[in-house]
């Protein structure tokens, strides 16, 4: 028997059927292993295979579109390392890759994207310097880059963005960096509630439910918690545009053509 979400976050959340909707499957790679992080926490890391390359062809064969690619050890110190991950997924799966970890500069952006990146994700810097990344915007256009805005609830009660691979917070909350790229083009966003990384304990669909009312001109994508198909189809009842998938697809909670079935309707 699946768990699935609250009855009082179903009454909350109205079927959305007019937007698109993307299943993304995640790999995050640290130390050239695909891992995944507990809350963010880089002390608290579960290891599950060397070869993230396997992961995307099988994610590929159970008939995924996109892979969200996170290269860890840049995230936190800079540096994209993953171009040739990269570029061997795009080549042997065909699949549409966005990608990101340690973006700093229009060079990166660019390296990314001749290395067969769809969408460079730009995390820390779009929170930091929203007039930078504004121009980017400008140059590369809207749908080459995603702004990724990772948040927690402070102890006031906002939602906050942690940066530098979610190891220092920023004084700016959720809403108020969103609306500094109001005008600029920004379409798509991807929110991850840390608390809910890597816990299997639900997407945080108030949250989403929020930013979807408060930025309807933005296709958001879900992050953070999914567990089952019950998860995505909820999920896309807030008005996102997306989810990603990471812990529940690697332990075989939720497969990969469970959680695109939902993707059409």
């Amino acid at each position: 028997m699946t768990t699935g979400p609250t009855d009082d976050v179903r009454s909350e959340t109205a079927v959305t059927t007019a937007r698109p909707f993307t299943v993304y499957p995640a790999i995050d790679v640290r130390g050239g292993a695909v891992v995944r992080l507990l809350r963010g926490d880089y002390d608290q890391e579960t290891r599950y295979t060397d070869d993230p390359v396997a992961v995307a062809e099988n994610y590929a064969r159970g008939g995924a579109r996109w892979l969200h690619l996170v290269d860890l050890d840049a995230a936190r110190a800079g540096g994209y390392t993953l171009e040739q991950t990269l570029t061997r997924i795009v080549d042997t799966t065909g699949l549409m890759v966005q990608t990101g970890g340690g973006v700093r500069s229009a060079d990166d952006v660019q390296r990314l994207l001749d290395a067969g990146a769809t969408r460079v994700v730009v995390g820390s810097l779009a929170v930091r310097e929203p007039q930078t990344v504004s121009g980017w915007l400008d140059r590369f256009g809207p749908e080459q880059l995603t702004v990724a805005l990772d948040t927690r609830t402070s102890d006031d009660g906002r939602w906050v963005l942690p940066v530098a691979g979610w190891t220092s917070v920023g004084e700016q909350d959720l809403i108020t960096c969103l609306h500094q790229y109001d005008g600029t083009g920004l379409r798509h966003v991807l929110c991850t509630d840390i608390g809910r990384d890597g816990t299997l304990s639900g997407p945080n669909f108030h949250l989403y439910t929020m930013l979807t009312r408060s930025t309807p001109g933005l296709q958001v994508q879900a992050s953070g918690g999914a567990r089952n198909v019950d998860d995505v189809r909820a999920a896309r009842r807030t008005g996102t545009a997306g989810i990603i998938l990471g812990k529940a697809l690697l332990e075989g909670r939720l497969t990969v053509g469970e959680a695109i079935s939902e993707e059409g309707l």
